[in-house]
């Protein structure tokens, strides 16, 4: 059987368990990683009694020794690879302490870096596979009172773009997959109530339709790969 593997999932109604549930349905079975352990567990059963199969692993992305073990439990069969690890580090620059900044740099990049790295290593003796970045509106410019969160996801986009022009000549698809604007998943409607209602279904990106990214990037043939997918509402200001 296939195999998938997404780190970086939070709640039911959140991206990373929607790729999990959804990746699952089209046969994989789909390892699902993050450090919060009830989360991942209560989704792989609910996947299982779906009648897909999912296997729950508590991995910190920012941990190489927790990363390489994810991938050695995953074994043989990998061909998909999807880092959502992520955070939202607002602040000004001279009210930030080196730690929060590095902190930042460390989930959004040097997690990616750790991740990419063992997906590319069980790739290549199966001369394919799919490894596929989550973007944000972050990865393409700076904004005032974000500069640890856009740097961090800038300098993801530009690793994904290394790797991608590394290992295309062995087969393996890489791609960065930018979601412009506010999903409408429970980590934004629970937190922020009010916003959400005032923004409306049509202002907030429908958690489907980037999934749907996600699986087109996946079945896309070796001649006619994307490296780069962005997505927004038709109301979101660019």
């Amino acid at each position: 059987m296939d195999k998938a593997v997404v780190i970086g999932v939070g709640p039911d109604q959140g991206l990373g368990a929607k790729l999990c549930q959804r990746f699952a349905k089209e046969g994989l079975h789909v390892f699902i990683a993050s450090r919060s352990s009830e989360n991942i567990n209560n989704l792989a059963k609910q996947i299982e009694i779906q009648g897909g199969k999912a296997t729950a692993i508590e991995t910190d992305a920012t941990d190489e020794k927790q990363v390489i073990s994810l991938f050695d439990q995953i074994g043989d069969g990998l061909k998909l690879a999807i880092y959502n690890a992520g955070n939202n580090t607002p602040g000004k620059i001279l009210e930030m302490e080196a730690d929060y900044f590095f902190n930042s740099w460390q989930v959004c990049c040097f997690g990616g870096f750790l991740f990419g790295k063992e997906a590319i290593r069980r790739f290549i003796p199966n001369k394919g596979g799919t490894l596929i970045y989550t973007g944000a509106s972050a990865s393409l410019r700076g904004k005032a009172n974000f500069g640890a969160f856009n740097s961090s996801k800038a300098a993801l986009r530009t690793l994904a773009q290394a790797i991608s022009k590394e290992y295309g000549p062995d087969g393996i698809h890489v791609g960065h997959i930018i979601v412009d604007g506010i999903i409408a998943g429970d980590k934004f409607i629970k937190t922020r109530p009010e916003i959400a209602a005032k923004m409306g279904e049509e202002g907030m990106i429908n958690l489907e339709g980037i999934v749907d990214a996600y699986v087109y990037m996946y079945n896309q043939p070796s001649n006619a790969w994307s490296f780069e997918l962005d997505l927004r509402t038709s109301k979101e200001n660019w």
